[in-house]
């Protein structure tokens, strides 16, 4: 599900891919508005899909501090407000989510933007953030 969900370098708030052409897609705001809009090729675009948070040993893919957020939230949206939590809040929140990540290379400003998307994806009827399994991969026996 996170590799339709894109982040857009300059613009607020998540996008849902709707449809791609030819140098650009065509997005929609993961919001109540639902508006959609185009993004060109010139525009720096990431899927969540593709975004990883550091830790001591290795990195550990989005899908999964998501999947912690709702777990300490149980699946209700954040407590925390991103915007007024001081950076001590947001260390302790962080370090229950994902106990050994990477003090250095983490910043507040990194935990803020995740309790952002996941509060988005949360008031927007987005759960479910583990990859889909590979069963329609599987070839078919009633052809």
């Amino acid at each position: 599900m996170l590799k339709t969900i894109l982040t857009v370098a300059g613009k607020p708030g998540l996008y849902k891919l709707v449809s791609s052409g030819r140098n650009m897609l065509i997005v929609e705001a993961v919001d109540a508005s639902k508006k959609r809009q185009p993004i060109h090729a010139t525009d720096k675009v990431v899927s969540l899909g593709d975004i990883a948070m550091f830790t001591d040993d290795e990195e550990v893919p989005l899908w999964q501090v998501l999947e912690n957020v709702k777990a300490k939230c149980e699946g209700a949206l954040c407590p925390i407000d991103h915007k007024k939590a001081s950076n001590d809040e947001l260390a302790d929140f962080f370090a229950e989510v994902l106990p050994n990540y990477d003090r250095d290379r983490v910043y507040m400003s990194h935990v803020r933007k995740l309790i952002q998307w996941y509060n988005l994806l949360i008031g927007n009827g987005l759960t479910e953030f583990a990859p889909e399994k590979a069963e329609d991969e599987a070839p078919a026996e009633d052809e």
